[in-house]
């Protein structure tokens, strides 16, 4: 038997960095995203020994160990020991992991490869795990095993699919799926656009200064992400309204915000690109994730995309095409190789 699972990557258009503790816990936050059609994969073929090898598809990495002996994080494949060592995994298996996009792009991708783990593992051991259990112990392995810094959202995105408006607080997450008209799901699709910048961060940082901004009670900072909240309820209604044009604006004020977590949020190629895309037919926009490096997402003028994709590349952007993903994480079954 093989399993093959496959998680979806998000854009997060609202309320990232109020899924972060403790502003989580103090305050509770809310975070607007979808996913997408890029995923980060995991394969699964159970072995006859102990051993467990991994093999990252994308980076040529290679980690074997025992299932019996101790688990050592040395920064080489860390998340995949800690889902074995958290989901008491007792037989040899080999797994295979790639992805779409390179982990720190702000597209969730380290989460998403903890939830097709996950689930690759639920599948294979026959676990009885809700969406919610599996999201929640990603989360676990990640921030707490691990030790990875960032917020909550990504592992719920991967694992639910679609567009969520989640609700977070110190002892509860719930995920709310929008109904959204199709009509409004095309027009975004026709007027978004994904601009890789051309390079990705670690986000520990950028995140530990933000922390320190709410911890010691910088009036700035903590005004910002309550503003951020409040925004990413606008946009929530806005979409629902089917109100595109709205939506774009409010991505705008969101960055705005964003940028008054910290210093390190942007640079001057991000903020380069942002006017460039301002200058010729984006209503607003954002960089995704925690900051300071990956993607950049657009809502165009829908006369001026090919205008905007034009100028963002001669500026060293890098246009990626997308869809929504409305599924979450899949796994399931093949035959054997």
């Amino acid at each position: 038997m093989i399993v093959r699972s496959k998680a979806p990557l998000r854009l997060s258009f609202g309320g990232g960095g109020t899924d972060v503790a403790p502003y989580l816990q103090e305050k509770g936050g809310v975070v607007l995203s979808t996913t997408i059609d890029k995923y980060a994969y995991c394969t699964l073929v159970p072995r006859d020994d102990a051993t467990i090898n991994v093999e990252s598809l994308d980076y040529d990495d290679v980690v074997k160990y025992n299932v019996n002996g101790k688990v050592k994080y040395d920064g080489k494949l860390d998340l995949v020991k800690a889902a074995t060592k958290v989901m008491r995994v007792r037989t040899g298996v080999n797994l295979f992991l790639h992805s779409d996009a390179p982990p720190g792009s702000g597209l969730g991708t380290s989460s998403a490869l903890v939830v097709a783990i996950v689930s690759a593992f639920k599948h294979w051991l026959s676990l009885p795990m809700s969406d919610y259990d599996m999201a929640e112990l990603a989360y676990h392995i990640e921030r707490e095993e691990v030790g990875i810094k960032g917020g909550k959202q990504d592992q719920y995105a991967a694992t639910f699919g679609g567009f969520n408006f989640i609700e977070f607080s110190s002892d509860t997450t719930v995920v709310n799926p929008l109904r959204i008209k199709r009509a409004t799901l095309n027009e975004l699709e026709y007027r978004l656009m994904l601009c890789y910048t051309g390079g990705t961060r670690l986000s520990a940082g950028i995140i530990d200064d933000q922390v320190a901004g709410f911890v010691q009670r910088n009036e700035d900072v903590v005004r910002a992400l309550d503003e951020t909240k409040a925004l990413a309820v606008s946009m929530k209604n806005a979409l629902l309204l089917g109100n595109v044009k709205e939506f774009g604006l409010l991505l705008h004020e969101a960055w705005c915000c964003k940028k008054r977590f910290t210093s390190k949020m942007s640079d001057d190629k991000i903020d380069q690109l942002y006017e460039i895309a301002r200058r010729n037919g984006a209503i607003g926009g954002k960089l995704l994730g925690a900051g300071g490096g990956g993607y950049l997402l657009f809502l165009c003028e829908f006369d001026r995309w090919h205008v905007l994709a034009e100028h963002l590349e001669k500026a060293g952007g890098k246009i990626v095409g997308f869809t929504f993903d409305l599924k979450g994480v899949q796994t399931w079954e093949v035959g054997n190789e």
